[in-house]
């Protein structure tokens, strides 16, 4: 039992460490993501992406890029520019920009895992999206995609985009507020993933032996980094495997995933366990509900062909440059997390600025009405989620406790 607390001990402490470590990330990131929403509306991008298709696909990449990570938020602004006029292929481009390109999932990366995986989850994203690409032309669906926008209807409510200038936004206080409840939002719909995700990661860290990642993970561990190809294959499998049993978005996984890579996983596998946020069982039930179970069921094939065929490409490609990551360089179980480093300066800096933001959108001008649409999340499922984060900060209380007080 002493054995137990003292591992519960450490399990709550390395999650506060992950959360401490990750906290400026994601206030930067999500800060970002709601000035871009706000200044760049919707609606100026579906009026550029319903022309050529290779002009659709670059800017529907540009515009998934400079959107929110949430990949609710994604399904929701790519059902609306498909049914607006973009094309498919560019459709399926925006969203997977917008779930793999996107600034603060980079910056999150970076901290977990180093610049390789940076540069991987940049990369496998273009790969993802030109995969796909390909894969839309050979198999060239016209009746499906046809079906999907029928399945769409014709009813749908128009952004208020307003006839203000990005230039004129910038300088109104109205705007900086839509701004600070846009970020609001962007907290509102990952707090329940991060905080389940960080925990179990933590928890994984302290109770999960390593065996059993050797036994999940083909030829992993024991500081073995020569993989054969049908190894890499499983890992690649066996990564949106895990992901849809934890059945959190990239963003909450990221700690998970550096564990991972920690404990001997290829690059490949680590690499398809983080690219695996869309093909995942709630993903694949709102999809169908947008466009019908033979287009969803479509989409679930093509991205996960695409996420094999990245990691596949990536893990190479990197070999060939001799640009593979060491696992023995990750190393997410730090006892000195909260020590007085730039860090520390960057959490106080913007968990001010992120006061600042709520005082002026949800106490200055709480009059002002500010929505986005998302996707239709399960019910069960958020209940689920919700009651996981209370339990999860009841664990991480008691841990604590256990380690400093007892």
């Amino acid at each position: 039992m002493t054995d137990f607390f003292i591992q519960w001990g450490e399990a709550a402490y390395t999650t506060a460490g992950f959360f401490w470590m990750a906290l400026w990330a994601f206030a930067l990131g999500y800060i970002i993501s709601s000035m871009i929403q706000i200044f760049v509306t919707e609606k100026k991008m579906q009026k550029t992406m319903g022309g050529k298709e290779t002009k659709g696909v670059l800017l529907g990449t540009f515009f998934g890029f400079i959107s929110s990570s949430c990949s609710f938020a994604a399904l929701a602004s790519t059902k609306s520019l498909f049914k607006k006029g973009a094309s498919f292929v560019s459709s399926i481009a925006f969203l997977l920009a917008s779930t793999n390109l996107v600034i603060e999932l980079g910056i999150i990366i970076s901290i977990f895992l180093g610049w390789q995986f940076v540069v991987g989850e940049y990369v496998g994203g273009v790969l993802l999206i030109l995969l796909s690409w390909i894969l839309i032309r050979l198999i060239n669906p016209k009746k499906l995609i046809a079906q999907a926008r029928k399945n769409l209807g014709d009813k749908e409510d128009d952004e208020d985009s307003g006839s203000k200038s990005w230039k004129q936004k910038m300088k109104s206080e109205e705007s900086w507020a839509k701004v600070s409840k846009q970020y609001g939002m962007e907290w509102k719909m990952v707090w329940k993933d991060v905080t389940v995700g960080f925990t179990i990661a933590g928890i994984v860290a302290a109770f999960v032996p390593d065996a059993w990642f050797q036994t999940l993970f083909i030829g992993s561990g024991n500081g073995n980094t020569d993989f054969s190809f049908l190894e890499i294959l499983e890992h690649i499998i066996v990564g949106p495997v895990a992901a849809f049993i934890t059945f959190i978005g990239s963003m909450g996984n990221i700690p998970l995933a550096a564990l991972l890579f920690g404990k001997g996983v290829s690059f490949a596998g680590v690499m398809a366990f983080i690219f695996s946020d869309l093909v995942v069982f709630p993903i694949l039930r709102i999809n169908a509900k947008y466009y019908g179970w033979k287009m969803s069921l479509f989409i679930l094939f093509l991205l996960f062909t695409a996420l094999v065929g990245a990691s596949l490409i990536l893990h190479y490609g990197f070999d060939l440059l001799s640009m593979l990551p060491d696992p023995s360089q990750v190393t997410v179980q730090d006892s000195e997390y909260f020590k007085i480093n730039y860090t520390f300066f960057l959490n106080l800096a913007f968990l001010a600025v992120s006061g600042y933001l709520i005082y002026l959108g949800f106490f200055k001008r709480k009059d002002l009405m500010h929505m986005k649409e998302m996707a239709p999340k399960s019910k069960t499922l958020e209940s689920t989620l919700k009651y996981a984060a209370f339990l999860c900060y009841l664990w991480l209380a008691g841990g604590l406790i256990v380690k400093f007080f007892v």
